[in-house]
């Protein structure tokens, strides 16, 4: 199959994927995802002429074959209208390919991951580029090879190009380099995929255009910027941060991190607690003030956890040879099993290259990485981890109806928004309009449908329910419903316990949506999970529930690894594996492995000095 030009790979079919060689097109044939038989694909292909659609494709001829899968685009007519006729293999490649697949809807993107093999384009090596620009070099480096080094060699590299004519963009690019060293990402390249970034890099990327900035007078805004961050590296993120104040601009953060928090000339609180429990400004003004004021910021502001007295001991470990992807120096470690291990290094050391690369892919291992929730908008806690199907069931055995009714997505949805609960308009090129829908007053169900109640309730009040709320009502009485009790609790585990149950999924924070997969895949037997920084977005008072959440874990038989750069976690770990000493090339070796305790005790590392400074020792 030809190379998708400008994508940096070659793609091929498997064709058993694509068709059951048994059955005939009339009969079934095709299982694609986005290709349905019942619509138009339907009469075009049957109806094209090109084959017998109630032969059965094992016995087509070569010629019917090609045309079924390979034909170039062509004129027909099917039931008097004028259509266009196109192989299956070129359709899919247009329609599917030319897409990240990892934006595809779920059930495409599984169809691709099945029946499509990706692999480097051998011409171009994956650079993308033409022989011409590949040919092309400075000091013998071509383009390709300037963007595949890590960021800090770039730059060390462009300070020594000595060029007259173009000095002015040399200065330029030199600054923007060193900009993104500065800011801790030098040890990414230039060619790195944004889609494979973490949510810390990509801000921190956004970050950059603005350092070497000559305005002032700008309200800059910034969404958690220590996600993702070591203690050392958020130290730098707090000069930066002061940089652009210090420049006559206005900068607001919205952090958890007591770090980030401290270097604050005033401090807005809100609360008092969580989703309808919160919504009002409990504190305005100092640091010092905010520590004094009683709120639950202020009293957990100076929280520290300490190291524990005794630690899990292990009598098995899953075993890491020759470790290379990515950064890894061919790393060895041992992993300890059925206790609480947390690997931990500054930001790029390798952290995820080692666990996610080495460890997920086993059988019996539950990753939970920080990857987006695949929903669309009409998606929300309920239907993402299950627990409308029990829900809907008990509504159904209650009022003698089927369950379809209490789904907005199914028989139950309002007809004037299909059960959206809002209308979307087009304004061409202005921003989409979104007004609540007249008919359902935003309930997204029918009128006849909230005529059925289960406990006093419509469905449309249990989806409005906080997960809290509907943990203690169907916890007993008429409206007991174990499975679902059981599915609430997990997310109250985790400290989602605020969150609607029909809250859409694309209002979520990062660190909400970690959590939301964490209590979905918690049911899922396994006997490692893995995390990736299930700290992210959680307030300091939250870290204690967490903590408790994993001791629950371990203690129920399940070994624990977690990727962390919270003090509170890794000094609650039972075994630290702590990687660098520096990112990118600099890292990729195991640089500490022991219980916190030595860690601190040794301070030999970057990550053994901050966990040292924050438990006092």
């Amino acid at each position: 199959m030809p190379a998708l030009r400008g994508r940096g790979s070659v793609s091929d079919f498997d064709l058993t994927a694509l068709y059951d060689e048994d059955l005939s097109l009339n009969e079934g044939a095709l299982t694609i995802p986005g290709y349905s038989m019942d619509g138009w694909y339907g009469r075009i292909y049957p109806g094209s002429g090109f084959f017998d659609p109630d032969k059965p494709i094992k016995k087509f001829t070569k010629r019917q074959l090609h045309d079924l899968l390979y034909k170039e685009p062509t004129k027909i007519k099917v039931e008097g209208i004028n259509l266009t006729y196109e192989g299956l293999i070129p359709k899919i490649s247009k329609s599917m390919l030319s897409k990240d697949v990892e934006a595809l809807q779920p059930h495409i993107r599984a169809f691709v991951e099945r029946a499509i093999t990706f692999t480097t384009c051998p011409e171009c090596d994956g650079t993308r580029l033409t022989a011409e620009a590949r040919s092309s070099k400075i000091d013998g480096v071509s383009i390709a090879d300037a963007c595949a080094m890590q960021i800090s060699d770039l730059a060390e590299w462009v300070r020594g190009l000595e060029e007259p004519s173009v000095a002015p963009l040399l200065v330029g690019l030199q600054h923007l380099l060193d900009s993104f060293v500065e800011i801790g990402l030098g040890y990414l390249s230039l060619e790195r995929p944004s889609g494979t970034l973490s949510g810390g890099e990509s801000q921190r990327v956004k970050m950059i255009r603005h350092l070497g900035s000559s305005l002032t007078d700008v309200t800059y805004v910034f969404d958690e910027p220590t996600i993702g961050l070591h203690p050392h590296d958020i130290q730098r993120m707090n000069e930066l941060l002061l940089r652009l104040r210090d420049k006559g601009n206005t900068v607001l953060v919205v952090e958890h991190k007591p770090e980030a928090i401290a270097i604050a000339d005033h401090v807005v609180d809100l609360g008092p607690g969580a989703g309808t429990a919160g919504g009002e400004i409990v504190f305005e003004g100092t640091v010092d003030g905010l520590r004094a004021s009683g709120t639950l910021t202020g009293r957990h502001l100076d929280d520290r956890a300490r190291l524990k007295d005794e630690v899990r001991t292990s009598t098995e470990a899953l075993e890491i040879r020759g470790a290379d992807e990515n950064n890894l120096q061919d790393v060895d470690v041992d992993l300890p099993l059925g206790v609480l291990v947390v690997v931990t290094g500054v930001a790029g050391s390798g952290k995820s290259s080692l666990i996610h690369g080495s460890v997920a892919k086993r059988e019996g291992v539950v990753a939970i990485d920080q990857g987006a929730i695949k929903g669309s908008r009409r998606s929300n806690p309920a239907t993402y981890t299950g627990l409308l199907e029990p829900i809907r069931k008990a509504f159904a055995k209650a009022n003698g109806v089927k369950p379809a009714l209490f789904s907005a997505n199914s028989e139950g949805a309002c007809p004037t928004c299909n059960g959206a609960g809002v209308i979307y308009t087009e304004l061409g090129f202005m921003d989409t309009v979104t007004t609540v829908c007249e008919e359902c007053q935003g309930k997204r169900f029918q009128a006849a449908v909230l005529d059925y109640t289960l406990g006093g309730k419509d469905i449309s009040e249990v989806l409005a329910m906080s997960v809290d709320e509907a943990t203690a009502f169907f916890e007993a009485g008429e409206s007991r419903v174990p499975a679902a009790h059981k599915i609430l609790r997990r997310l109250s585990d985790v400290g989602l316990g605020y969150l609607s149950l029909g809250q859409p999924l694309t209002t979520l924070s990062g660190g909400e949506r970690q959590r939301l997969k964490l209590a979905t895949r918690m049911a899922e037997k396994g006997g490692i999970y893995i995390l990736d920084e299930p700290t992210t977005g959680l307030h300091l008072a939250d870290v204690e529930q967490l903590l408790a959440l994993l001791d629950r874990l371990v203690d129920s038989g399940t070994s624990v690894i977690v990727i962390e750069h919270h003090q509170a976690v890794m000094a609650h770990a039972d075994w630290i594996i702590d990687l660098g000493p520096g990112a990118g090339h600099d890292g990729g070796t195991v640089v500490f492995e022991g219980t916190p305790a030595d860690l601190v005790a040794d301070r030999s590392t970057l990550t053994g000095q901050h966990l040292a400074a924050y438990v006092g020792a």
